[in-house]
């Protein structure tokens, strides 16, 4: 037996149709089929692949069920922006003036930006944002990303707002879904925290949706349908006629570029960070194994971070720490030690690997990595006495191992936790002191037009879960200190220089969109990524920027090969696409994955 969805009522065809077995009483409402047709038309997938995002409504549920839904039908008066009523129940929360500010920018914008620095105070502007909506008899959506659904931020929202609020992500126990699904179709729930998922529950009477460090790349599925969960709030925006929020302390150049927003500076933290860079490439170096033994004498706590792990090495010279970029564009050359070359996985640009620094003619260049795993072993064998933990999604796989972490952790039963950009994540570290940033230079070179943003934006989130009770020292291993200094605390600056870097080239000013062809035949996959390639120059509107193998050639025993679109519009490429669609083509339109 299959399942299907009722598009529409049509007359009964002359051939032969199989029988309706079973009628289910779930039904998807107007706006989640129209919110359905535009991922499968924008992101170029099929409908059921789209359906399969949505959770329906229950008949059951009179009030949020088919009778809401049929309410959909009527013209509905556009709603204004929130204002702030006079007649609201008491408020444990109280805003500075700032954050009231802050608050009422928010509620006369239909996109706001809220680009706040970590601890000026993003997260009370949510909740009192939140107690209106509830005030109107209204519900809200709260996005973070799958690796930030924090204890302390579940036990925040629970504390001021009770059994109003309920958190939805992938590691609710069968039983935990039941409960918190029953809360949502029973009306009960006001507040819907979670990942991407959270989006396509079946919410009626949606006021506001939120989404906290829309920055963070876990918004964008990396499987059909490979839609950008912020770019579907913002739609939705417009389709519930309600009001989004994004909040960052570092947002993305699109977000900064596109909507108007509001900036709050500094924090409530009393301490001071100091910066220390050293010249070095990604290894646990004397400087950093001293720094984290004074600390640990001092019977403080350190974290230290390495970058999420990169599919590629990049070329770097240990001496004067010089890399290799595309000799046509502006992004770092990957290598390829089986055929002894360093590619560009934009325009396909090869050259050989060499043998001496072109800049100081030194021999010491290196494309070595360090993982998490081997950094905790390296760390506990020099410091037998401290008590290391990995902290990276290799064993933070729950989210009670996750709250576990953090516990042990804030009641110091750990001395040093090192991990990847989970670290990052909004964790809130009572007692660190010392923070080491490892591989900036790794990021900051790596085949991605956003490279500098996110190797910026990296250090600042890292840099910003250290220091809170203590003065803490930020240790950053980079031979770009004049980089990052001069932005670190000035991402504003930042954004602004990137706007000119970018312009005429990548998003936001650009559209770009990769097609991806794999097959275990790796002549059948390039023979349909040349159909569809030639197929595509006879659209004068699309510009063909790279093809070829991609970066990792075979995975899961699949050969694959890309191309890679730019347009100024992302309809001149859906139109492009439709057109030329070949059997192997899978679309990733807006990719933020290049490998």
């Amino acid at each position: 037996m299959k399942d299907a969805v009722v598009l529409a009522s049509c007359k009964e065809p002359s051939f032969e149709t199989n029988k309706i077995l079973e009628v289910s009483d779930a039904i998807y409402s107007y706006k989640q089929m129209a919110l359905v047709k535009f991922i499968a038309a924008y992101y170029v997938c099929s409908l059921g692949d789209a359906f399969s995002l949505m959770m329906a409504f229950i008949h059951s549920h009179a009030e949020y069920g088919k009778e809401a839904i049929e309410s959909e039908k009527e013209m509905q008066e556009p709603s204004c922006s929130h204002t702030i009523q006079e007649n609201l129940p008491q408020s444990k929360i109280e805003l500075s003036s700032k954050q009231t500010a802050a608050l009422k920018f928010l509620q006369t914008h239909k996109v706001g930006l809220l680009f706040g620095d970590t601890g000026s105070g993003k997260t009370e502007i949510y909740m009192k944002y939140f107690e209106y909506i509830m005030a109107q008899s209204k519900r809200s959506i709260f996005l973070m990303p799958e690796i930030s659904l924090t204890p302390q931020m579940g036990q925040r929202l629970e504390e001021h707002f009770g059994e109003s609020v309920v958190m939805w992500h992938s590691k609710l126990t069968p039983k935990q879904k039941r409960v918190a699904l029953e809360k949502i179709h029973s009306g009960e729930a006001k507040i819907i925290a979670g990942p991407r998922s959270a989006l396509f529950l079946p919410i009626h009477d949606l006021g506001l949706i939120v989404v906290d460090e829309e920055h963070d790349d876990s918004y964008k599925s990396s499987s059909r349908p490979r839609y950008n969960a912020r770019d579907i709030a913002i739609y939705m925006g417009k389709l519930y006629d309600v009001n989004v929020v994004l909040g960052s302390a570092t947002p993305s150049l699109t977000s900064y570029v596109k909507f108007p927003h509001i900036r709050l500076k500094g924090g409530h933290f009393s301490s001071n960070k100091k910066f220390v860079y050293e010249q070095s490439i990604e290894t646990l170096s004397p400087l950093i194994m001293s720094s984290l033994d004074k600390t640990l004498q001092a019977k403080e706590q350190s974290i230290v971070f390495l970058p999420t792990r990169a599919n590629f090495k990049y070329l770097i010279c240990q001496d004067c720490g010089h890399t290799y970029e595309c000799a046509f564009c502006s992004v770092g050359l990957s290598i390829h030690q089986k055929s002894r070359a360093m590619k560009c996985h934009y325009c396909n640009f090869t050259q050989a690997i060499p043998q001496v620094c072109s800049e100081c003619q030194s021999p010491n260049l290196t494309s070595a990595r360090l993982g998490t795993a081997e950094a905790v072993k390296n760390i506990s064998e020099e410091l037998v006495n401290a008590k290391v933990e990995q902290f990276d999604r290799d064993v933070i796989t729950t989210s009670a191992k996750l709250k576990k972490a953090l516990k042990r952790f804030n009641d110091k039963e750990t001395d040093i936790l090192v991990g990847t950009q989970m670290l990052s994540k909004g964790h809130d570290y009572h007692g660190v002191t010392l923070a080491v940033v490892m591989g900036m230079d790794n990021m900051l070179n790596m085949g991605d037009y956003r490279a500098r943003e996110k190797a910026l934006s990296s250090l600042i989130q890292v840099s910003g879960r250290s220091g809170r009770k203590k003065d803490a020292l930020v240790l950053v291993q980079s031979f770009n200190e004049a980089f990052f200094s001069a932005y670190l605390e000035k991402y504003e600056e930042f954004l602004e220089s990137e706007k000119e870097y970018r312009e005429g080239l990548y998003p936001p000013y650009k559209k770009l969109c990769r097609v991806l062809f794999s097959h275990k035949n790796g002549a059948k996959a390039q023979e349909e990524m040349r159909k569809m390639q030639d197929a595509l120059m006879a659209f004068s509107d699309v510009e063909i920027v790279g093809f070829g193998k991609c970066g990792i050639e075979r995975v899961a025993n699949k050969y694959r090969f890309e191309i890679l679109l730019r347009s100024d519009k992302s309809t001149s490429i859906i139109k492009a696409i439709n057109s030329t669609k070949v059997t192997l083509a899978e679309v990733d339109m807006d990719p933020i994955e290049f490998s």
